[in-house]
């Protein structure tokens, strides 16, 4: 890379991703690196230092900035590091203004934040995401519930909502230019809404992008609090072919006492009901889930339950984490499960997930997919999130049908058709 050349090493969400893609814009044409941070665990935190060391050593003489949730959290840190030029904290990220500024934190109250950053205005338009096959759009920022495990209110702040009206300006500008994807992102995606006029739910604006945006093929929506699908959103997810029928449902255990001391809002029963109801609608839903493994309080007969959640909820693209103690929260005051057990319980939910996934992708073998090709062209992802090897290559960012061959644990192998 050329040594003037801006950077964004983004880390953690999709929602990172597409304040990534945003940062990208406010940098041009500066010698500047930017590390988008990511606090949801210890080892995120740890994987953001190794970056900026990374990232330092690469480029001695550019300007190195540090934003993100853990900048966040505790800015005065990674300020502290050698390395760091500046520390930009979420709530300013986003703003020109920020990184015009010299100083060396520019980091505000997140928590009395009440409305998104202006950073879907008619400026940012879908050349920001040319290295993309799909795009990203943020709809909603914050969170408003305090789960005992989770640091990740105090780095975003309460949640807040961007206007339908913009959302479809943004993503209209999208397809324009050329993308068949989009995503929806936030960090508490189903809480869309509260805060505007109305009290517009996530089904309402679904249903709007949809109907103002016809030339939208494919909407994909991130992470989804399972509790919070009401009957609107669940009739578009299992009877609106443009919703890809693949949902992320932020489960995090399957035990209904680990659930309750998490300050989950769900019960073991109600995650395998939400998931049962919309597969018996539309049966190739693909279901992921974010499970904890070694909760604080833990024992086997609820991790038992966590892992027999992946088949009993039909998981098959499954985020395990170790569980890790952040600091100031509730769990973190609880009881502790031992290092070795909780990697062993982690390790032993990310084979049962395999598992489950390769059965799973065994099965679409003989079928004719829909797949977004991606760089570099030979490989892509069909609707269902199942990624697809292809034997050609296509041209990124295109929707081709694809005759699936073969399975691996991982992936499908595919033909074009």
């Amino acid at each position: 890379m050329h040594a003037s050349a801006p950077e964004v090493i983004s880390l953690g969400c999709r929602l990172n991703i597409a304040e990534s893609e945003t940062i990208a814009t406010l940098i041009a044409g500066r010698d500047t690196v930017v590390v988008n941070s990511c606090a949801v665990t210890n080892a995120a935190v740890k994987a953001t230092r190794q970056a900026i060391r990374r990232a330092r050593r690469a480029r001695p003489d550019a300007e190195l900035v540090v934003t993100g949730c853990a900048a966040q959290i505790d800015p005065a840190s990674f300020a502290a590091m050698p390395e760091v030029t500046r520390v930009i904290g979420n709530g300013e990220k986003l703003l020109p203004e920020a990184w015009a500024s010299a100083e060396p934190i520019v980091v505000g109250d997140i928590m009395r934040l009440t409305e998104t950053a202006p950073h879907l205005a008619p400026l940012f338009t879908g050349q920001a995401f040319a290295g993309h096959a799909r795009a990203f759009v943020e709809v909603q920022n914050g969170c408003d519930h305090r789960c005992t495990f989770c640091a990740i209110p105090f780095g975003r702040g309460p949640s807040r909502s961007v206007p339908a009206g913009a959302v479809v300006e943004r993503i209209a500008a999208l397809v324009d230019a050329g993308h068949a994807e989009v995503v929806l992102t936030g960090v508490d995606l189903t809480s869309y809404g509260h805060d505007l006029p109305g009290t517009p739910t996530l089904g309402l604006l679904v249903e709007r992008i949809l109907r103002h945006v016809p030339a939208l093929a494919r909407l994909r929506l991130s992470s989804l609090d399972s509790i919070e699908i009401d009957d609107r959103l669940a009739d578009i997810v299992t009877g609106e072919p443009r919703v890809m029928p693949h949902l992320h449902l932020s489960f995090q255990a399957g035990s209904d006492m680990i659930l309750k001391r998490m300050k989950r809002r769900h019960s073991r029963a109600q995650a395998i009901e939400t998931v049962a109801r919309l597969k018996a609608v539309r049966p190739d839903i693909a279901i992921g889930a974010d499970l904890i493994a070694g909760f604080p309080t833990e024992d086997e007969a609820m991790f038992a339950d966590t892992l027999a959640l992946i088949d009993d909820a039909d998981i098959v693209h499954a985020h395990i984490f170790p569980y890790s103690p952040r600091a100031g929260t509730p769990a973190a005051r609880m009881p502790q499960v031992d290092a070795a057990t909780i990697r062993t319980r982690a390790e032993r939910l990310r084979t049962a997930a395999a598992r489950r996934k390769a059965a799973w992708l065994r099965g679409l073998v003989g079928t004719t997919q829909a797949v977004l090709v991606e760089r570099p062209g030979d490989r892509g992802h069909a609707d269902t999130f199942a990624e697809v090897r292809l034997s050609s290559s296509g041209q990124s960012g295109q929707i081709v049908s694809a005759r699936i061959t073969a399975a691996t644990d991982t992936h499908l192998l595919g033909t074009i058709a």
